[in-house]
């Protein structure tokens, strides 16, 4: 196989908790991981920078947009590594004071900032004791958000965002037109085991994509216990990379070969009709 047809990508793994802190150098490590295991982009899970009993403490270290902490550290480790980083999701300020946007931000691999994601569909669960509702602090957003990121023998891959719950609407997915679906995620345990390979496959085999699912992975300090299991899929649906369970990071390569053989062999995206 020709090297110059591959772009290496990872998925970060985290077990997130209230330290900001200690939450940023874990990050920070694994980038450092990715990056040396030849990474060109690598994604973290959903809430990387904060899991906490205390939904509202979101509110307590949002961002404006383009400056504050978490925006410097994603940018920083961005150059430092020498790689493009799409930063799971920050807590940026919402158009109500009372709530925040959870944002995917992307940085190339210079510190410069090419997109911005807000989560479109708030997650909403109760079954026994177990109830979440992120509305009650999260303003949804209202776009789907794509962008490109050049290989380095000049190939260039379109990428398109979502987040977590996003993950049970496949008409986003749709809209994004992507070669490379990335859904960072914290997906609960109950959800997660029941549902979590089956509909990324379903993306994946939907839109003839590859898809890069980072997740948090273990029980937190917030007595919240994750389901992980990041995944890497190609574009027939095939499990290429797992973690199942606590940190680590899932590497593997986008194979422009094996894309364009997909499409050819089943060319389902063009016969679309709606």
């Amino acid at each position: 196989m020709n090297s110059s047809q591959l772009c290496r990508i990872a998925a970060v793994q985290m077990i997130s908790g209230p330290d900001v802190d200690a939450n940023l150098a874990e990050a920070d490590r694994l980038i450092g991981e990715a990056a040396a295991q030849g990474a060109r982009l690598v994604a973290l899970p959903e809430y990387f920078p904060l899991m906490s009993p205390d939904e509202t403490a979101k509110i307590r270290i949002r961002e404006r947009d383009g400056e504050g902490p978490l925006q410097d550290f994603l940018k920083d480790a961005a150059r430092r590594h020498k790689l493009w980083v799409v930063g799971g999701s920050i807590p940026l300020a919402a158009d109500d004071p009372g709530k925040v946007r959870n944002s995917t931000l992307v940085f190339d691999d210079t510190g410069h900032r090419v997109a911005r994601y807000d989560k479109v569909h708030l997650f909403a669960f109760q079954r026994g004791g177990e109830s979440y509702d992120e509305s009650r602090v999260q303003q949804a957003g209202a776009k789907p958000v794509a962008f490109e990121v050049p290989s380095r023998d000049g190939h260039v891959w379109r990428v398109g965002l979502s987040t977590c719950y996003d993950l049970r609407f496949p008409e986003l997915y749709r809209a994004l037109r992507a070669d490379l679906l990335l859904v960072p995620s914290a997906f609960t345990y109950v959800t997660g085991q029941a549902h979590w390979e089956v509909l990324l496959r379903a993306r994946a085999i939907e839109n003839l994509a590859y898809v890069l699912a980072p997740g948090q992975g273990g029980v937190h300090e917030n007595g919240r216990r994750t389901w992980g299991h990041s995944l890497l899929i190609d574009p027939w649906g095939e499990v290429q990379g797992l973690q199942a369970s606590g940190t680590g990071v899932v590497a593997g390569e986008l194979n422009r070969d094996r894309l364009l053989q997909v499409r050819q062999q089943l060319p389902a995206l063009t016969h679309r009709v709606l």
